[in-house]
């Protein structure tokens, strides 16, 4: 019978969702849409004149019911903050306990004032009558089970140094240290798969007022008069939970400011009252229902509120099907929230007339950079260093690919131009100090641990982007705009590109190593249908993701000409690209060496976790060194590169050929054999170890697109053959005829030493950032008055 029952609720959840829940789901669309078109033709609440407060004295506000044994714990520790001041006060909000509350505060605290409620009214109303009765223009409202240091106040006072100022929250630890720390008083919000996603963040780095997306209820110090202009907290969301964060959340969009003072301290002990009182399975829905309402009540941009609407209906079926998630709305979360649906939009009436900016800008700007970028007001002619962030998706030590050549060369370049500010991602914890010399250039740098093989990002992104989007990245990167003052952000490679943004007054600029589109489009030959059809996908998903990203930065770099033309061709004027910035190598550290080289040997050289250094190896391997053996039986080849698969080493030995493994110093086999071979068949963007062949004087075989954006055939600077015959001629050619060799080797290290010469890469890069930074100061849009 047990089963049958269980059969029979998922049969009638079932239906529901097919039936009953679009209906729903279309009739409350269409009543907010009614409200929005009536709220539409009323009059907006402009905000006035935001006005200071008085900081001469406080009121602490502290709601409780059945809170006895918490209040004696903790009520001490805030009459002693509070003892230096006698003007400050303390009223406690009596929820009709029946504990004993009332006695112990009479007869342990006389000092107390008690405010006596006929019932519970929960803690949203009994807050809003603190707020009413208190004397100052600070309330500082706590929880009950909440336990405040000797110093806590004056941080929180310190925070409303500016009119606009709506919060100042506290550091949050809990009580029992053991517990992980589900709160912080540091808070985050984005916007995801339909719903907003809330988070504490642990930072030790945050060591000085910083934005917090809200500011928790019960450990916070308010504006009063801001509160009372906003209602207070909203008696829809009773009997607990989500009212700090709808009472936040309103100020942003009111045009105030949330704030986080990291050296005032409480500790807390989580859901004291609460999980004593009410079973978790009652407080999660309560929360669902609460988040709901949230959503109904305050998201007025449509585009948001119809991508919540259809997450919502999926969301009821993924919960039917496999259980109810982590932040996942089911059918009974939405259910209870419906009967409050039209108290909810009577309540979204009064917030769109209270609403001064939209719901994208106050969900931007408690992140560290745009409150910089709103907040801080730039000179417009930066005078003395500029404050540089460079972010990198990979070890840069040590340089064994192109990109990281690259990328080091451009720290070190900028390192001596402007303070460098250092971002990059490891893989492995054993990486961090291979990166110690090259911290040392930097003003400031951090390493973040990151694993390349989780997808974290839309669908519709491609792998690359879904590898490396994480929202924890995203929050540093942002905290480290904020806190280091930066000017200019310099993001590396297109998988990073989720991360630009379109700042008033921070310049964002990206390097796009390569042309992720156009390398995918490139092996769209190769493979079975099934394998084309997957490219095919990939590719478009790769174009969308360029097009739709790039336009948000301030410029784009790439290696070569070629590239900046064809970026040109898909995005129009719009950002300026550049081609002559970073495709550069130190052209100094390589000794050049014409003569002495091993004879008869070939170099190839290649970072093997690239699929088509894979690929052209095995073509060199299978297609080449035969026919190169059959004119020139002595003839050797050697392989060095790191990240080899487990098979290449063996792929290596069975054709005869010689696996060295990584190199420790590129330039040791550089300068020791006779030819380089790279006969790349795939991808894009500029072949950096063809620069540094160039520049140690060995002399280079290559496919047309091996030296794609360096040269061609007339520039004389390498054989170029694109046919397996026609290579192994070229390699038995050089071989062969040293003179020929030493004439190519010599005319391609003076067009490296003339074009790609990383010497002036430092203030060329510098002196772009700070034009770019000065025509935006000068032309940029209209921003709030600088946070005092």
């Amino acid at each position: 019978m047990k089963r049958l029952g269980g059969w029979l609720a998922a049969l009638a959840g079932a239906v529901f969702l097919a039936l009953a829940a679009p209906a729903l789901l279309a009739l409350l669309a269409l009543v907010l849409l009614g409200a929005d078109l009536i709220a539409w033709f009323g009059r907006k609440k402009r905000p006035p004149i935001p006005r200071g407060v008085s900081k001469d004295a406080v009121s602490v506000v502290i709601p409780t019911w059945n809170g006895r044994d918490h209040l004696a714990r903790t009520l001490p520790s805030v009459v002693t903050a509070l003892a230096g001041n006698p003007a400050h006060e303390i009223l406690v909000i009596e929820n009709a306990s029946h504990d004993g509350t009332v006695e112990l505060l009479a007869r342990e605290f006389p000092s107390v004032r008690v405010v006596e409620m006929g019932s519970n009214l929960g803690f949203g109303k009994a807050s809003n009558i603190g707020f009413s009765m208190a004397k100052h223009d600070i309330v500082v409202l706590l929880n009950n089970d909440m336990r405040v240091e000797p110093d806590f106040l004056q941080p929180l006072l310190d925070g409303f140094r500016d009119p606009r100022v709506f919060a100042v929250t506290a550091q949050i630890f809990f009580e029992d240290e053991t517990k992980a720390r589900e709160e912080t008083g540091l808070t985050t919000g984005r916007w995801q798969r339909g719903r907003l996603h809330l988070e504490h963040v642990a930072d030790e780095q945050v060591d000085a007022l910083f934005p917090t997306f809200y500011a928790g209820g019960g450990s916070t110090a308010y504006d009063r008069h801001k509160a009372l202009e906003l209602g207070g907290f909203d008696e829809l969301l009773a009997p607990f939970y989500m009212e700090d964060v709808d009472l936040g959340y309103l100020a942003w969009k009111r045009g105030w400011v949330n704030l986080y003072a990291p050296a005032s301290v409480v500790r807390h002990e989580h859901r004291g009252t609460i999980g004593k009182y009410f079973a978790p399975d009652y407080i999660e829905r309560v929360l669902q229902k609460n988040r709901l309402l949230f959503l109904w009540k305050n998201i007025h941009e449509w585009r948001r509120l119809l991508n919540h609407f259809g997450w919502l209906y999926l969301d009821m079926w993924i919960a039917w099907a496999v259980g109810q998630g982590s932040g996942r709305f089911g059918a009974a979360g939405f259910l209870t929230a419906l009967p409050q649906a039209f108290r909810a939009i009577g309540r979204r009436a009064r917030a769109r007339r209270l609403a001064d900016i939209p719901d994208t800008e106050a969900l931007r700007r408690p992140l560290g950079g745009f409150f910089r970028d709103r907040f801080h007001q730039l000179e417009s002619k930066p005078a003395g260093e500029l404050n540089v962030l460079f972010v990198s998706p990979y070890p840069i030590e040590p340089p064994v690919h192109g990109g990281a050549v690259f990328m080091r060369q451009a720290v070190l370049g900028l390192a001596g131009q402007c303070r460098l500010h250092l971002l990059c991602l490891l893989e492995r914890e054993s990486e961090r100090k291979l990166h110690a010399d090259l911290a040392g250039h930097c003003a400031q740098s951090e390493f973040v641990l990151h694993d390349p093989r989780r997808r974290n990002g839309p669908a519709l992104w491609p792998h690359a982007a879904q590898a490396y989007w994480d929202p924890a990245l995203q929050w540093k990167l942002h905290r480290t705009i904020l806190l280091r003052r930066i000017d200019i952000v310099q993001l590396e490679y297109a998988q990073l590109a989720t991360y630009g943004e379109t700042f008033r007054q921070v310049v964002c600029c990206l390097f796009e190593h390569d042309l992720h589109f156009q390398a995918v489009q490139r092996t769209l030959r190769s493979g079975g249908p099934a394998g084309v059809a997957r490219k095919l996908f990939e590719y478009l998903r790769a174009l969308r993701h360029e097009c739709r990203m790039l336009p948000a930065f301030d410029a784009v770099q790439v290696c070569s000409e070629d590239q900046r033309r064809l970026l040109r061709g898909y995005l129009g004027s719009r950002p300026p690209v550049r081609a002559d910035l970073r495709a550069a190598v130190d052209v100094g550290s390589y000794a050049f060496r014409a003569d002495g080289r091993e004879p008869d040997t070939i170099l190839f050289l290649g970072n093997f976790r690239h699929p088509p250094n894979v690929q052209a190896l095995e073509y060199c391997l299978q297609e080449v060194l035969p026919r190169l053996r059959a004119r020139r039986p002595g003839a050797r080849l050697v392989v060095a590169g790191a990240s080899p698969h487990a098979a290449l080493p063996g792929l290596v030995e069975r054709h005869g050929a010689e696996y060295l493994g990584p190199v420790d110093d590129i330039r040791a086999v550089l300068a020791r054999y006779a030819v380089f071979a790279a006969p790349i068949l795939t991808g894009s963007g500029v072949r950096v170890k063809i620069l540094e062949a160039f520049a140690a004087g060995i002399p280079v075989v290559s496919t047309t697109l091996g030296v794609e954006g360096i040269c061609d055939r007339e520039a004389d600077l390498a054989e170029i053959a694109d046919r397996p015959e026609a290579f192994a001629l070229a390699l038995g050619r050089l071989l062969a005829d040293r003179t020929r060799a030493r004439r190519l080797a010599r005319r391609a290290r003076k067009a490296v030493e003339r074009r790609w010469n990383s010497e002036t890469t430092g203030p060329r890069l510098v002196e772009h950032y700070r034009a770019l930074l000065e025509t935006k100061l000068l032309t940029r849009s209209a921003y709030p008055l600088p946070l005092r």
